[in-house]
């Protein structure tokens, strides 16, 4: 089973970019968008043989998050349940036989932390909503979280800390989250592993230079560890500020 994550930053963008080549030649079983910047009658997205759910922000040209799935989801679920958390589109929820996929667009903490409290709140809640989840079924998250959890995934660690996505105390919701039952497939696979990144500012020729930040997760129960077979970053594919990051599952 194959799974991917993308933060396309805006869709229609993307469409001219070659997400659809890319769409096509994956073939992949599910795919999560974030930041798809749209509501869905802006769009014609033809795509035979795959069911799409949208959760679009109530601000227009802003945030949002889609799935693309062939196998038809039990139960489709939108937001984490809380009014104030769910005005942005951040969340979808799909339940299958053997585990809940989860497409997430965390909000970002912004220049200076400026919604470093409204984030801190998100994380928790965010997170009891995760545990309660794997409660039931296994999980699997996957999205940008906008944070890079440690020095390893980020080419400069020194000058980004205390900056939104590398604050400590971003820093420390991803640990507990970890510590929460949860692990993150790409580390877990590999531990070692430098210049593995998933979003580069379009400043000062950062992508060319690889100067990067790893924000864009696979986070799986651990329970469902045994069946992870391999988390692909996909940082050829330049369509997006980010690149495509994709979970392979064995049966």
């Amino acid at each position: 089973m194959k799974l991917i994550t993308w933060n396309v930053n805006g869709l229609r963008a993307c469409l001219g970019k070659g997400f659809l080549d890319f769409f096509h030649e994956m073939d992949a079983d599910m795919v999560c968008l974030q930041e798809t910047k749209l509501q869905p009658h802006q769009i014609e997205l033809d795509l035979p043989g795959y069911h799409i759910y949208w959760n679009s922000a109530e601000k227009k040209g802003y945030s949002g998050t889609a799935l693309i799935t062939k196998t038809e989801p039990l139960s489709v679920a939108y937001g984490i349940g809380i009014p104030e958390h769910d005005t942005e589109g951040r969340v979808i929820t799909a339940e299958y036989q053997d585990f809940y996929l989860v497409c997430c667009y965390t909000p970002n903490a912004q220049n200076e932390l400026a919604r470093i409290d409204y984030r801190m709140d998100w994380e928790d809640a965010f997170r009891a909503y995760l545990m309660e989840l794997d409660k039931t079924k296994p999980v699997i998250l996957c999205g940008d979280l906008n944070v890079a959890h440690q020095e390893i995934d980020l080419k400069n660690p020194k000058t980004n800390r205390g900056n939104a996505g590398f604050s400590d105390q971003e820093r420390e919701k991803m640990t507990a989250l970890l510590s929460s039952g949860f692990a993150d497939t790409f580390r877990v696979l590999y531990p070692e592993v430098t210049g593995a990144y998933t979003w580069w500012s379009y400043r000062f020729n950062a992508r060319r230079n690889n100067a990067g930040w790893r924000i864009d997760y696979f986070i799986v129960s651990q329970r469902l560890l045994p069946r992870v077979k391999d988390q692909i970053i996909h940082a050829e594919i330049t369509g997006s500020d980010h690149c495509p990051v994709e979970l392979v599952l064995k049966a």
